[in-house]
């Protein structure tokens, strides 16, 4: 089993024991260990066979001998236990918004509903808005829930996609055959979701011994197709990847055509004609057929008289007309920032001590880290009461004289339902920053939810406005909201809007971000930590940017320590 899969038998645990009625540190205790391993930057393999799964904060020693369990057989002893007195099926039905634990066992124990087609037979006929607790809005959320389930069945999420082909990719460069690798399509371009994933290879001579080594790698569970040229296979999590293999001279013309999108390759073709040229995933080509030489793609856009294109914005969205004037921007690096917020603790729902995520920031090199554990309300996460506020701001102050990296202390605090912060302006005076979001009552009208977003952005102790559109991708549409009179306010206000790294997340929706841009807005490239590993996550945020056009000085969290300090006082 790979990590995906063995995460989805921890999630349905989770959510099975939560079904039960178990104790709630035990269900979050698989919800973390879920979490801490898909976001590793290891692969299982080697943490299994390196008996290192400890190493990872969010999983002890129990949990670890499950994720052994399930690695070497496929099965775990507790999970086939809840089995025997729950419907397998009914974790499945958690996933479909508008379906918590205790409804689905309502389901189940009411309508006999075990599995996804019986919850919608049941929602059309009208059965469950009958049920008490249910009504017809839930039943028309469930209904919508499966639809959009339906819809997105068959994509993947950045993350996933991207450490399946960091592995596919490691294990093919090995072939000494192999000349020039990388993935393409998009997944190269950085999208938040993608379909496929899309691998080039250049060699001269070796394509067949390519070919029969991919087909071949561990995971594979079935061979779409095998060619010369191209293969194609199907791995357990139910992700496809393509391999395409091409002449060293041709890799990259097939690179930047494979890459796509299909808008911004059409553009480029008609660059190429304007030209006298026709450009191909093969070459670009003179009027007598002549190939011309280009050893990177940065040589096939100079030949076209055009700026280097990165992919990212490779969408059709202006980047040609910008590359024909030498417009396009320095985007942002990851080594570009110098610090990142919203960093939850074990305080809250994270997984590490307070010294354990500082250690961390500490070591990844960065100059600051803002700490940002939960407000009150959410006790679903542990927030924090107001007198552990005030505990926790003694412990950061013996925490600051401990380490060299500066330590910004804030909160996440929950935007209440009339638009007031979690906690009074007495408490909220005495953070660094605040990082306002919204976590319940999803469901409120449009002009209710912008009024309350807003009047929450118009607090001068508010620094970041977090989760934008509150949406979870392939898992729950954004709530209803008028975005750009929020990004409107927060630009007024001078509130930087979160991009979010977490890989469900991914939010400021990278195109919405140039409407943000041009209203004034500036960003902070946030982990959303709650481990030490979800700290490496940034650089998720930090592709989302890119994607969006924002160059370094549109990112708060890329200023050095004095201006960033300066910063965080300046509305107070």
């Amino acid at each position: 089993m790979d990590k995906v899969e063995i995460a989805a038998i921890l999630d349905d645990v989770a959510a099975m024991l939560e079904m039960k009625g178990e104790n709630p540190f035990k269900i979050r205790a698989y919800q973390n260990g879920a979490r801490a391993l898909l976001l590793s930057t290891e692969d299982v393999d080697v943490l299994v066979k390196e008996n290192r799964l400890t190493e990872i904060k969010g999983i002890g020693k129990g949990l670890s001998e499950n994720i052994v369990a399930l690695y070497k057989t496929g099965k775990l002893p507790l999970f086939e236990e809840l089995k025997k007195t729950l419907h397998p099926g009914l974790a499945e039905l958690v996933r479909i918004q508008g379906v918590g634990p205790k409804k689905a066992v309502i389901l189940f124990e009411k309508l006999a509903i075990k599995d996804l087609a019986g919850l919608e037979k049941a929602a059309k006929a009208g059965k469950i808005a009958k049920l008490k607790g249910f009504g017809e809005a839930t039943q028309d959320n469930i209904l919508k829930g499966i639809a959009f389930q339906r819809e997105h069945k068959q994509l993947h999420l950045l993350n996933e996609a991207q450490e399946s082909a960091d592995l596919i990719v490691e294990q093919m460069k090995q072939l000494p055959t192999v000349k020039r690798i990388s993935t393409c399509g998009s997944l190269r371009r950085h999208k938040e979701v993608v379909r496929d994933v899309d691998i080039l290879v250049s060699s001269e001579t070796g394509a067949s011994e390519i070919m029969s080594r991919f087909v071949t790698l561990p995971g594979v569970t079935r061979v779409l197709g095998q060619g010369e040229t191209k293969s194609s296979v199907l791995f357990r999590n139910g992700l496809q990847v393509d391999l395409r293999v091409v002449k060293d001279e041709q890799f990259p013309f097939a690179l930047h055509y494979f890459t796509g999108s299909k808008e911004h390759n059409i553009a480029m073709r008609q660059r190429a004609i304007q030209k006298d040229l026709k450009l191909n995933e093969y070459g670009l080509f003179g009027k007598d057929d002549r190939g011309l030489t280009c050893k990177t793609e940065k040589d096939l856009f100079e030949k076209l008289g055009l700026q280097y294109i990165p992919p990212e914005i490779r969408e059709d969205r202006g980047e040609m007309r910008a590359a024909e004037q030498n417009q396009v921007p320095r985007l942002v690096e990851v080594e570009d920032l110098r610090g990142v917020f919203h960093v939850h603790s074990n305080w809250s729902d994270g997984t590490v001590e307070l010294e354990g995520m500082i250690e961390e920031a500490q070591e990844m090199g960065f100059d600051y880290v803002g700490i940002s554990d939960h407000s009150q309300i959410a006790g679903y996460a542990g927030g924090l009461s107001i007198d552990r506020v005030q505990q926790q701001g003694k412990v950061i102050e013996k925490l600051r004289k401990q380490f060299k990296i500066h330590i910004f202390w804030g909160s996440e605090c929950d935007i209440l339902k009339d638009g007031s912060m979690d906690y009074p302006d007495e408490v909220l005076k005495n953070y660094d920053f605040v990082i306002a979001s919204v976590h319940s009552f999803f469901k409120m009208p449009e002009p209710l939810m912008t009024a309350r977003v807003c009047k929450a952005l118009k607090n001068k102790y508010v620094t970041i406005l977090g989760h934008a559109t509150g949406r979870l991708l392939l898992r729950r549409e954004p709530y209803a909201i008028a975005l750009g009179t929020v990004l409107k306010t927060a630009a007024d206000e001078g509130v930087a809007v979160e991009v979010n790294a977490l890989p469900d997340r991914l939010e400021l929706d990278w195109r919405e971000i140039p409407k943000a841009r041009a209203l004034g807005c500036r960003f902070s490239c946030n982990p959303d930590a709650h481990s030490r590993g979800d700290l490496h996550g940034f650089g998720r945020a930090v592709g989302i940017a890119r994607k969006g056009w924002c160059t370094k000085d549109d990112i708060i969290n890329a200023l050095p320590l004095t201006q960033m300090t300066t910063y965080l006082k300046r509305r107070r």
